[in-house]
C-alpha cells in the first residue's frame, strides 16, 4: 500500500450507496468522539466513520476498501485499554464501527449457547440470558460499553477467569470478515472437530489485524442459586497465595473469584467512595476478596462450606480476620470496593498501568521484589499491585509523585518506568499483556522484548492473511526491523 492514501469522490459515493444514510458519516461532531481511546492516551484522524448493519455489508465494505486501498480500523465499544481501536494521525484510515450490528441472533437454552452480533453490549447479553436459568460467565467493569466483538478481539478476561477462563474459553464458534472481504463462518460449534487448524482461535485476541469479528457463538453455564462473598485480611501477598490454595482445595470448582488488594489501595478507595467503610477492623497488609458460588444442587451446603473453609484457614494461620457477606447488598458493596480502584487512583493523579502476568506460583515473590525496587528507583512514586492472583495476573500500577503534570510525567518518567516494569516481567518469564491486549500502546515494547521466533510467526500470519496491510495497521503486530510504516 502507498504511504499516503486519500479518499476519492468515487469511494465516498460508493460507500454511501452501500451503507445508506445511517451507515457512513464525515460529520466531525459525529466522528470526533470515536477518535480518542477510552484512556485518552491516543487521538487519531479518520476519513470517516462507517457503521455497517450486517456481515454482508462488512464484507462488501472491506472489498471496497481493498479496491481503493483504504486501511480499516475496526472498533467496538471503544473501551479498550491499549489504543487498539484508535486510528493513527495520518488520517488515511476508515473507522469501522460494529455498534449497529447489535442483534442477538439466537438463544438456545437446552444447548446452553447464544449467538450474538459483534456489536452486542456485554450488559445487554447478561440481561438477555437473565431468567433462563443460565448466565454468561464473564464480566468486567466496562460491561455497559464493551461489545462482544471487542471482547473476542482482545481475548478479554475479568473477575471470573479463575473458574471459567478468559474469552477464549467462552467462544464456541465465530464469524469474521477477512482482509479480502471473504466471510469466515464457523458459528456452529462441534464438541470434536479435527479438520486441521482451529482457525477461530487464531482470530481470538488478534485485535482486528487479520479479520473483523462480526458474530460469535458463546457458551452459557448454569445460573447461580446463591453465592457467598468473603473479605479476608492477610499479612502478606505470599500469605494470600497460601490462602488461595487452601480455598481451591476446600471449595474446588465452587471458588469463582479471588482478588487481592493492598491496604493503601483500599484506603484510597474508602476515601474516594462516599459513605464507604473498610469491611474489616484494623489494618491488614493485604486483603482478599473471595467469591464461592453454588448451583441448585449445592445451595444448601454453601454456608457450611464457606464457614468450614474459613475456620480451617484461621486455624492454619492463613488469615488474620474475615467477614462473610450477610446479604446480596453487602456482597455488592464488597465488589464495589474492588471495582472502584481505578477511579480512586485517578483521583490521586497520573499513573502508568500495566496488566502483567508471571507464573501463578511466582506472582507474590515478583510483587514483593518489584514494588520496593521501583519505588527506590523513582523516588516519590507509589507502586501498587492488585487483581486476579489466582490466574497469575495482577494490575501493576506506578502512581506519579504528588503534583506531577499528567502529560509530561507520562511521556517522560512514566514511559521509562513502564519499560523497566516490562523488563522485570520478561526477566521473570512473564507476559507484558495478560488481558488488555497490545494495541499501539505496547507494540514497540513487544518488538523490543518478544521472542524473535514468536514475532516472526506473527508477522508471517499477518502477511499471509492481510498481504495489503488493510486491517488495523500499526496495532499488535510489530513491524519487521527493515519494514516501514504505512
Amino acid at each position: 500500500m502507498s504511504a499516503r492514501m486519500t479518499m476519492t469522490s468515487a469511494f465516498a459515493e460508493e460507500i454511501r450507496t452501500l451503507l445508506g444514510p445511517s451507515g457512513f458519516t464525515q460529520d466531525p461532531e459525529l466522528v470526533e468522539p470515536w477518535l480518542t481511546d477510552w484512556r485518552g492516551r491516543f487521538t487519531g484522524k479518520a476519513i470517516g466513520l462507517a457503521s455497517p448493519a450486517s456481515t454482508e455489508e462488512v464484507s462488501a465494505l472491506v472489498k471496497l476498501c481493498v479496491r481503493h486501498r483504504i486501511p480499516i480500523v475496526p472498533q467496538g465499544g471503544n473501551s479498550g485499554m491499549c489504543g487498539g481501536a484508535t486510528p493513527d494521525q495520518e488520517g488515511n484510515a476508515l473507522l469501522l464501527s460494529l455498534r449497529r450490528m447489535n442483534t442477538i441472533r439466537s438463544l438456545d437454552v437446552p444447548a446452553r449457547k447464544i449467538v450474538c452480533d459483534a456489536g452486542v453490549i456485554l450488559q445487554t447479553l447478561h440481561e438477555k440470558v437473565d431468567g433462563t436459568g443460565l448466565r454468561f460467565p464473564l464480566t468486567l467493569g466496562g460491561k455497559g460499553s464493551a461489545t462482544v466483538g471487542g471482547l473476542v478481539s482482545t481475548n478479554a478476561g475479568g473477575t471470573q477467569v479463575l473458574r471459567h477462563g478468559s474469552m477464549r474459553e467462552q467462544v464456541l464458534g465465530l464469524e469474521a470478515v477477512l482482509a479480502d472481504g471473504s466471510i469466515f463462518n464457523s458459528l456452529t460449534p462441534l464438541k470434536k472437530d479435527n479438520r486441521g487448524f482451529d482457525l477461530k482461535q487464531l482470530l481470538i485476541g488478534s485485535e482486528g489485524t487479520i479479520g473483523i469479528i462480526t458474530a460469535a457463538t458463546l457458551k452459557l453455564v448454569p445460573d447461580l442459586a446463591d453465592r457467598a462473598v468473603v473479605w479476608a485480611g492477610t499479612g502478606s501477598l505470599s500469605g494470600a497465595r497460601k490462602l488461595l490454595l487452601h480455598c481451591e482445595e476446600m471449595a474446588g470448582s465452587a471458588l469463582e473469584g479471588f482478588e487481592v488488594i493492598p491496604q493503601p489501595t483500599l484506603d484510597d478507595v474508602v476515601h474516594h467512595l462516599p459513605n464507604a467503610r473498610a469491611p474489616l477492623d484494623g489494618q491488614h497488609a493485604w486483603h482478599a476478596l473471595i467469591e464461592v458460588v453454588a448451583d441448585k444442587a449445592n445451595v444448601e451446603s454453601l454456608a457450611g462450606l464457606v464457614e468450614a473453609m474459613l475456620e480451617a484457614a484461621l486455624e492454619k494461620g492463613l488469615l488474620e480476620d474475615a467477614v462473610i457477606s450477610a446479604n446480596e447488598t453487602q456482597a455488592e458493596a464488597f465488589w464495589l470496593l474492588r471495582d472502584s480502584i481505578a477511579a480512586a487512583e485517578r483521583e490521586k493523579g497520573p499513573a502508568v498501568q500495566h496488566d502483567i502476568s508471571v507464573a501463578v506460583e511466582k506472582m507474590p515473590e515478583f510483587v514483593e521484589h518489584a514494588v520496593p525496587m521501583l519505588e527506590a528507583a523513582w523516588p516519590g512514586t507509589e507502586a501498587v499491585a492488585f487483581g486476579h492472583l489466582g490466574d497469575g495476573n495482577v494490575h501493576f500500577h506506578v502512581i506519579a509523585p504528588p503534583g506531577a503534570d499528567y502529560v509530561s510525567w507520562q511521556a517522560g518518567d512514566g514511559k521509562k518506568i513502564s519499560s523497566q516494569v516490562y523488563d522485570l516481567v520478561t526477566q521473570w518469564g512473564g507476559s507484558i499483556s495478560a488481558e488488555h491486549g497490545i494495541g499501539q500502546l505496547k507494540r514497540d515494547e513487544l518488538a523490543r522484548l518478544g521472542d524473535p521466533v514468536h514475532l516472526a510467526m506473527m508477522r508471517q500470519v499477518k502477511q499471509a492473511l492481510d498481504p495489503e496491510g488493510i486491517l488495523n495497521p500499526g496495532k499488535l503486530v510489530p513491524l519487521a526491523p527493515e519494514a516501514s510504516s504505512l
